[in-house]
């Protein structure tokens, strides 16, 4: 059993957990992700791990409130414990000394975006921020990416926070005045789809991270199979993160639409 010491609402459907978890805080990477399941007969649910206190020997797990099993775990209060949680899974960031890196996050995309943040600092990079939401409310984990970043831009749908407009105007703004060797983008698909075609044009190197088309996590089900390259890839196995120029979004947002 996996104890959670403390929760935290950032809005009314989006929850941080700090789980007690210390092999997986030990071990983890950037990239890594996690499978929680809450009672005997709960659903798989993959999960990015935030970040990691390896004193503490805990992780931090951001949780989007969407359907029944994301409900029942968003009603778990701290001295709770998840039945079980299994990781870390998947493969871990390429981190490594790029340049400047520009790291765009959408939503609750910006919680797997804080630990490559947090590493792509530490490695040497100059990293420019950019976290993109529908309003000021549904911006996460702006003070933690600060720690970790040269230059935080905001941008909101409508101007309640930052500066109005998408995510790829901020994306713009950046390249227009210097050199960006390497943009990082996670989100949802339509988002990552338009950062991609944004920096396709500037021939910028961009990953991007799928595990919004995650289900069961270990490559059994094949519900995360995506086309990367004119290959069929797993998420779950072969990612989360991928070449963002050889993605086939159109496709992922067509099968993504069977999860309505």
């Amino acid at each position: 059993m996996y104890k959670i010491l403390e929760k935290e609402y950032f809005s009314e459907k989006v929850v941080k957990f700090i789980v007690e978890a210390p092999l997986i805080a030990a071990s983890r990477r950037p990239g890594h992700f996690v499978i929680v399941r809450t009672g005997d007969g709960g659903e798989r649910i993959p999960l990015t791990i935030a970040d990691a206190d390896t004193d503490r020997g805990t992780i931090m797990l951001v949780v989007q409130d969407v359907g029944v099993s994301t409900h029942k775990i968003c009603a778990l209060e701290p001295g709770d414990s998840f039945t079980d949680l299994v990781g870390p899974l998947g493969k871990a960031t390429d981190i490594r000394r790029y340049g400047t890196v520009v790291c765009c996050g959408g939503g609750v995309g910006v919680a797997p975006l804080l630990p490559i943040v947090k590493a792509m600092k530490q490695a040497g990079n100059r990293v420019i921020s950019i976290l993109a939401a529908r309003n000021s409310s549904l911006i996460i984990l702006e003070k933690e990416v600060a720690e970790y970043s040269d230059e935080v831009i905001i941008m909101t749908d409508d101007g309640s926070a930052g500066t109005k407009g998408l995510v790829t105007a901020g994306v713009e703004s950046v390249t227009g005045r210097e050199k960006v060797d390497l943009v990082v983008a996670i989100g949802p698909a339509v988002m990552m789809k338009f950062v991609a075609k944004t920096t396709a044009g500037y021939g910028i190197p961009t990953m991007v991270s799928l595990n919004t088309i995650m289900v069961d996590g270990t490559g059994m089900c094949g519900a995360c199979r995506v086309t990367v390259d004119g290959r069929t890839r797993f998420v779950c196995i072969d990612g989360p993160e991928f070449d963002a120029h050889k993605v086939d979004f159109d496709e992922m947002i067509m099968r993504l639409k069977s999860y309505n």
